[in-house]
């Protein structure tokens, strides 16, 4: 690991940090500390997802014209300015605004290290290097929450304002570490011959392996992440009876799945094909489905349904650790030589809209409807793997698997593997 991809590394585990720190308390600040009520508190939280939306096709366009490391530091300030700035709000306008400058620079953070990382490494490393920063995020998001809730104090609107001050000050601790960064220069879009700003999108959209890709990765986040902390935990507590200790506990299982599986599953995840590797999540994520179905909807004593109800979470972790060196690397090279940015920015676009959709869907489907809520997030997963298996059917075969080449290949989706673009990341 080179110095440059150290320094992207601690960026991801920083930004993690600061996501942790603050976004878990936005709630009981707004509504509580602020007494702005529980509307506008829920507003806030929506306008983190509508920010995102709004940024990402533009941040898409600009790493492409200007590089990751510009793009990734104007996000730093604009995130170090929102948070420092929701600290000190205290009316409904302000507290707003502030929400949304600081969630537009933490969407932006995230396809600009992506795309450093894309950058900093080859076909070989890039697994890894990924693998890398999902573990570093988990971390950063568990120490973060840790950390920020013994610091905070819902009696005290000062314990808040020094906390979004803290995560402020990281942001700009994290601007000078970034900027040291040197990152090997990319094609720019500009320099690719046929290539023009408006025609990217287009490009991306006739790309039938990115366009698989991302319905794909919908369904992944729907099923998956929209579901951790709305549908499923509301299924659990209402369904299975889960305790608020145990819904924690379950919780800390994910992270720990994780954790300990990442680096385990690694091996195993480079020598295997892309598209059966997310099939085989798929499958993972199904009888997880089941167990929680078992949890809620099963004849057992409260303490098995517990055990079954954390497993579900150990469950997803697991799949989360065998796509988090697959997922965004094939995003990587799907890429045209000079759109990494894009490609990535689109991606994390297809994310934010399936994180905002899914809590509002599976939130009062599992509280209320508990068995048509397990039936149909069970198919959600089957859907998966069915999916995976069909984009296999679009990819190279040194897409598919990149062990197979020993350099990055940046070919366009329905090329033979004989024509492909090699160059050196």
């Amino acid at each position: 690991m080179g110095a440059a991809m150290r320094r992207i590394h601690v960026g991801n585990a920083l930004s993690a940090f600061g996501l942790g720190f603050t976004v878990p308390y936005l709630y009981v600040y707004v509504a509580q500390v602020r007494g702005l009520g529980s509307v506008t508190a829920g507003l806030v939280l929506a306008v983190f997802a509508v920010a995102a939306l709004i940024v990402l096709p533009f941040a898409g366009r600009a790493i492409v014209r200007r590089g990751p490391l510009p793009v990734l530091l104007v996000a730093l300030v604009t995130a170090a300015l929102g948070a420092l700035s929701l600290g000190l709000s205290a009316s409904a306008g302000t507290v707003l605004l502030s929400a949304a400058a600081l969630g537009a620079g933490q969407a932006v953070m995230q396809p600009a290290l992506a795309t450093m990382i894309v950058d900093c490494s080859t076909t070989e490393t890039r697994s890894r290097a990924f693998a890398m920063q999902f573990f570093l995020q988990n971390l950063g998001l568990g120490v973060g929450g840790l950390i920020g809730g013994h610091l905070v104090d819902t009696t005290s609107a000062s314990s808040f304002t020094l906390l979004f001050a803290i995560e402020a000050a990281m942001f700009l601790v994290l601007v000078a570490v970034m900027a040291t960064v040197r990152v090997p220069r990319a094609p720019r879009v500009e320099e690719a011959p046929g290539q023009t700003g408006g025609g990217s999108w287009k490009q991306l959209l006739g790309n039938r392996a990115m366009v698989q890709l991302c319905v794909l990765g919908f369904v992944l986040f729907f099923a998956c992440y929209g579901q951790f902390e709305s549908g499923l935990s509301a299924y659990g507590v209402e369904a299975a009876g889960i305790t608020t200790s145990a819904l924690g506990t379950a919780l800390a299982a994910n992270t720990l799945m994780i954790v300990v599986a990442q680096f385990a599953v690694l091996r195993f995840v480079e020598r295997r094909k892309r598209s059966r590797v997310i099939a085989a999540v798929g499958l993972i994520w199904a009888v997880a489905w089941a167990v929680a179905g078992y949890a809620g909807l099963g004849h057992g004593s409260q303490t098995m349904a517990t055990a079954a109800f954390i497993s579900t979470y150990a469950l997803f972790g697991l799949g989360e650790a065998m796509l988090s060196p697959t997922l965004a690397p094939l995003v990587a090279d799907l890429a045209p030589t000079g759109l990494a940015g894009q490609y990535n920015s689109a991606f994390a676009l297809v994310k934010q809209l399936a994180l905002a959709i899914g809590p509002a869907v599976g939130g009062p489907l599992g509280a209320s409807l508990h068995a048509p809520y397990i039936v149909a997030f069970l198919l959600f997963s089957l859907g998966i793997t069915v999916l995976a298996v069909r984009l296999g059917r679009q990819l190279t075969d040194v897409q598919n698997q990149p062990s197979l080449a020993r350099s990055r290949v940046v070919t366009q989706s329905g090329a033979p593997a004989d024509a492909a673009v090699v160059a050196e990341a």
